[in-house]
């Protein structure tokens, strides 16, 4: 696609052109245009200038109350990790002024990798002992987040980790509350969610070493390398902030497929054999952290409730008309399946 089959919607080639020239960044015209995907709202699109490749990220065509604000605390995180060994996509340029192109926006290089979640390469797909490496990667790589000082990194005041475990009950009690204001959602129809809530209250950890969280992590948030079973970068940092990091890896746990207890809320990936069991991942993160990981029961147990929460808005919505039919039943069955795992932890 030419720079001039662009839709506008999405980014004028002249104006970011111009701010590019701004930024000293090569020059010519902006060829070679492709809008990638990701199962993310936000707009990914990669070109060529000058003899580099560029990908740019920026919000819908239709952006969200937040969506100029969370563009700029993705740039923010991945200039705080650049020299860090956390895989991630390497910023070039950030432009948090909307007045270029309509929205916030940053550039980056681009990944040569996959996700697994898409189909996995011959060399991933024909080996168990390559799959299982890159379970491991896969803590490896968010066990090197949690070790980075966010006040060194340049993160002061990113997030609010004074009270950051005690709010999230209430927090996503509230999110779900507000559902009601969907027309025709008769729910929340969740089993067991004021028993998950007064568990999580009741054995919440007294306390954690704040750290840089990714926020949304399991396998569909990350890219492999072609050739290697490792991590090439983690993906969509919108939900990141300054908290406690074991919440990356209950995160993880609540997604992770076990093949003895299917559920819709596992993150799949064919073929499974040669993954690491859950206890696997807990095992080798504590291997490279030394975080205490003796309630780890309840990041998972948090993870379920509040992913359930989010999943059941899209089903509220769709009982509105605002979101297909066939998505929201989905969600809902996933979000049912996240409050089962949640209860089967809990006992």
């Amino acid at each position: 696609m030419s720079a001039a089959g662009v839709d506008p919607k999405i980014v004028d080639p002249i104006r970011l052109a111009a701010w590019m020239d701004q930024q000293g960044l090569p020059g010519e015209a902006i060829a070679d245009v492709e809008v990638l995907t990701g199962g993310t709202q936000n707009v990914l699109l990669r070109f060529s200038r000058g003899g580099r490749v560029f990908v740019l990220r920026r919000p819908p065509p239709h952006p969200r109350e937040k969506s100029n604000e969370t563009m700029r605390r993705e740039a923010r995180v991945l200039a705080a990790i650049a020299d860090s060994d956390v895989p991630h996509p390497r910023l070039i340029a950030a432009c948090p002024d909307t007045e270029p192109i309509g929205v916030a926006f940053y550039l980056m290089e681009p990944i040569e990798g996959f996700n697994p979640t898409q189909g996995l390469l011959d060399f991933h797909k024909d080996s168990a002992e390559v799959r299982h490496a890159m379970g491991l990667s896969l803590v490896d790589s968010i066990a090197a987040l949690g070790r980075l000082d966010p006040i060194a990194a340049g993160l002061e005041g990113f997030g609010k980790p004074e009270g950051y475990l005690e709010r999230q009950v209430a927090r996503w009690q509230a999110q779900l509350d507000s559902y009601a204001k969907f027309d025709n959602y008769a729910g929340p129809d969740i089993p067991g969610v004021k028993r998950v809530a007064s568990w999580l209250e009741a054995n919440r950890p007294a306390s954690f070493t704040p750290g840089i969280i990714h926020g949304d992590y399991h396998l569909a948030n990350v890219m492999y390398y072609n050739d290697r079973p490792d991590i090439a970068a983690i993906v969509d940092w919108e939900l990141s902030t300054v908290g406690d990091p074991l919440i990356d890896l209950g995160w993880l746990l609540a997604t992770w497929p076990d093949p003895e207890h299917p559920s819709p809320a596992s993150i799949s990936v064919h073929p499974w054999e040669g993954f690491p069991s859950a206890d696997e991942l807990v095992e080798r993160y504590a291997q490279n952290s030394t975080r205490d990981l003796s309630q780890i029961q309840w990041y998972k147990v948090l993870a379920c409730y509040k992913l359930g929460i989010i999943l059941e808005g899209t089903f509220a919505r769709a009982c509105a008309g605002k979101a297909p039919k066939e998505t929201g039943d989905v969600l809902h069955a996933t979000t049912v399946g996240l409050f089962e795992r949640a209860l089967a932890d809990i006992g």
